[in-house]
């Protein structure tokens, strides 16, 4: 049996300049950066895009390629850590190059998030409550939409002012077209935008950080109770610290006095003439 060769060329794939040079540039962010960090942008309008890279110049180089070709870019290290991160890149994501440590980055990105109107369709991080009190709607259309959203209410000085709180979405229920109205018309943002930390690796420790879901403020709590843990226990165990010097000079103190109360009872109980039991000298 005889195979007849094809004489048709072998097509390869043609890869552009331009994405060589991409590849290229990401490769080298990878290898000369600090950290190197994947952040979700999902649901991020474009203008407040442009307004949180503004406010990352000199802190973060902001990428945002094609998942190809920082795929590629991540093959070409010679790290094996850093290639567990291609696994944390999803759709909507930004890349972020830095010589700041990953977790000081990530919460500069968590802190500095900026409120967004609610969209229908959204689910609710919280439940969304109308709070009372007075508010610049004036009588008309408003009355009947607050009263569609069980709102009650009352005019005082030609405008509406809200009677009683009323909870207009349950956590974790999608915001409806009239509860989004309402909080648009009121000036309610129950929404933070701005990128959301997903993953980082650490060039200088060759580490991998598969979740950076950072909340500052309960890491702030649990730093105050470890300190509020520790220091009692330092002082117990008499180590010196500008933090315990103090608590250790004034236990010392009232160990002293103690210990002089107990020397001057001692040296009362010698100096004291036994009593003598008058029926022995008779």
């Amino acid at each position: 049996m005889t195979v007849k060769k094809s004489n048709k060329p072998v097509k390869t794939a043609h890869v552009s300049e331009k994405k060589k040079k991409a590849v290229t540039d990401l490769s080298k962010l990878l290898k000369e950066k600090k950290t190197f960090l994947i952040a979700s942008i999902k649901n991020i309008p474009g203008s407040q895009f442009q307004e949180i890279v503004k406010r990352l110049r000199g802190k973060a180089v902001v990428k945002v390629p094609k998942k190809n070709l920082i795929l590629k870019a991540i093959d070409t290290s010679k790290e094996e850590e850093i290639k567990k991160i291609g696994a944390s890149i999803t759709n909507d994501f930004a890349l972020l190059f830095s010589d700041i440590d990953s977790y000081e980055l990530a919460i500069d990105l968590i802190s500095k998030k900026s409120p967004s109107k609610a969209k229908v369709g959204q689910i609710a991080p919280e439940d969304i409550e109308i709070p009372a009190g007075p508010t610049d709607l004036v009588p008309g259309p408003a009355i009947s939409e607050l009263g569609a959203l069980g709102i009650q209410i009352q005019i005082e000085g030609g405008k509406i002012t809200i009677k009683t709180p009323k909870v207009i979405a349950k956590k974790g229920t999608k915001i409806t077209q009239a509860a989004a109205d309402m909080m648009s018309k009121l000036d309610i943002k129950p929404f933070s935008i701005g990128f959301i930390p997903v993953a980082a690796f650490d060039n200088e420790t060759k580490t991998f950080y598969a979740d950076l879901n950072i909340n500052p403020d309960q890491i702030l709590e649990n730093f105050k109770e470890a300190y509020g843990r520790a220091l009692p226990f330092a002082v117990q165990i008499g180590y010196t610290t500008p933090e315990t010097i103090t608590f250790l000079i004034g236990r010392a103190g009232r160990q002293a006095i103690a210990l002089g109360n107990l020397q001057g009872q001692d040296n009362k109980s010698e100096n004291q003439t036994p009593e003598v039991n008058s029926e022995e000298n008779k």
